[in-house]
């Protein structure tokens, strides 16, 4: 056993989250900027120069009014072009994670009044955002009995976006509970991912709980034909057709799945004459 693992195997866990907050409170800032743009005439323009006019997306965040929604810039043409399929009809939504209620009115701006949307959040302030723009439901993402419960009172689910703790022992746990129960031709959403390479959320650079390890597990499993290992984590690759990797963010594709097929068509060109 290493000397972390023996030190955390003697701390209660109480203490070893304490101390972690107190070392995120005081680390370096991450080369990033957090905010920078200060109107909707700007968070526009911003976008639109560098993605184009990336649709009805970019309207209802750009000129978002009822409540805070948060979102990096990139994330914008990236919803347009993965949620825009679903439009037109009842698509199923689940966010995990409500904050301050904003996103929720977001998406019902762009589905549209037939849409089925939920949120969750372990914040008991969160409940005032219930049956405002969507339903709110309050627990954690980690309780896999409550995750079910809630896909039940919706009916199913179409499109999971996890916007939550972005916590690495959390995103696994959660991953594998709700896609099993994704419909098929559904999508999964993992966003913030950037945590996965800070150590405070549980992640870092060359992090064995890096979650992008995790997901390279799924591509090893994707490709299972082509090896003679077991399925790393087949509660997702069983049914998982596709992964799309942006950054930040990590977009799962549901389906059936079936062995490689190869085929040869046509015919070979005649031999031109002399």
């Amino acid at each position: 056993m290493s000397l972390r693992n023996w030190v955390k195997s003697c701390v209660p866990p109480a203490v070893l989250a304490r101390l972690r907050a107190i070392r995120a409170r005081f680390a370096p800032p991450h080369p990033i900027q957090a905010f920078v743009y200060s109107d909707a005439r700007e968070v526009r323009e911003d976008i639109a120069r560098k993605y184009g006019e990336v649709g009805d997306m970019l309207t209802y965040f750009a000129g978002h009014d009822v409540g805070v929604v948060h979102k990096w810039h990139h994330y914008i043409p990236l919803y347009e072009r993965y949620f825009a399929p679903y439009r037109g009809r009842p698509v199923r939504l689940l966010e995990i994670g409500v904050s301050k209620g904003g996103s929720l009115w977001m998406w019902r701006r762009y589905f549209g009044p037939d849409a089925v949307i939920y949120g969750i959040d372990i914040d008991p302030a969160c409940a005032a955002y219930d049956g405002v723009a969507g339903q709110v439901r309050i627990g954690s993402q980690v309780d896999v009995a409550f995750l079910h419960r809630v896909v039940d009172e919706m009916g199913g689910v179409d499109i999971v976006l996890d916007d939550g703790s972005h916590l690495m022992e959390h995103l696994p746990v959660t991953l594998e509970a709700l896609f099993g129960r994704l419909s098929d031709g559904g999508l999964y959403m993992v966003e913030d991912l950037h945590t996965a390479y800070w150590r405070e959320y549980g992640g870092g650079y060359g992090s064995r709980r890096n979650f992008f390890r995790y997901v390279d597990g799924i591509i090893a499993d994707m490709h299972r034909w082509y090896h003679r290992h077991k399925l790393v984590h087949p509660a997702v690759s069983a049914r998982c057709t596709g992964i799309h990797i942006h950054d930040s963010m990590v977009i799962l594709e549901k389906g059936p799945v079936y062995p490689p097929v190869s085929s040869q068509v046509g015919t070979e060109a005649p031999a031109s004459p002399n």
